[in-house]
């Protein structure tokens, strides 16, 4: 088994839920990004066989689970399904937590573009979006005082 795999006994719980499986254009700077901007711990990482791509990982973020990997046009047809930064997709990863202004200044210094900077909400949250260097776009709040 190489190196990057872990054992049966070493794997975390298998989680349940819905989960997000994020497709990227370079997987370790993906892992860096999500550490840096939200605290993203790596529960585990397993590499193609060419040895650099990145073909599974699992964060844990916020209490949560993220998957990605690379991208592998060469088994969709040749069709990239990672996310071109110019055109979003139908989709925002949204993230409650303690404090949706320094979640914000956090990912913003670790690469993230404000989308729309953080604003009370008529629905009770202080809300923010941003879009992170690989083209996903998070919603981050965290709810008002009543």
């Amino acid at each position: 088994m190489p190196a990057d795999q872990p054992t049966q006994s070493q794997q975390p719980p298998v989680p349940t839920g819905v989960i997000a499986y994020l497709i990227v254009r370079d997987g370790a700077a993906a892992i860096d990004f999500y550490a840096r901007a939200f605290g993203a711990v790596e529960q585990f990482r397993h590499l193609a066989d060419d040895g650099k791509r990145l073909l599974h990982a699992r964060l844990g973020i916020n209490g949560g689970i993220l998957m990605l990997s690379d991208d592998f046009p060469e088994y969709n047809g040749g069709i990239s399904n990672a996310p071109d930064p110019a055109r979003p997709r139908g989709i925002v990863l949204h993230q409650y937590v303690a404090d949706c202004d320094a979640t914000v200044a956090q990912a913003t210094a670790a690469g993230a573009e404000i989308i729309m900077p953080p604003a009370d909400m008529f629905w009770g949250d202080r809300y923010a979006q941003i879009r992170d260097p690989l083209g996903h776009v998070w919603s981050i709040a965290h709810p008002l005082a009543k």
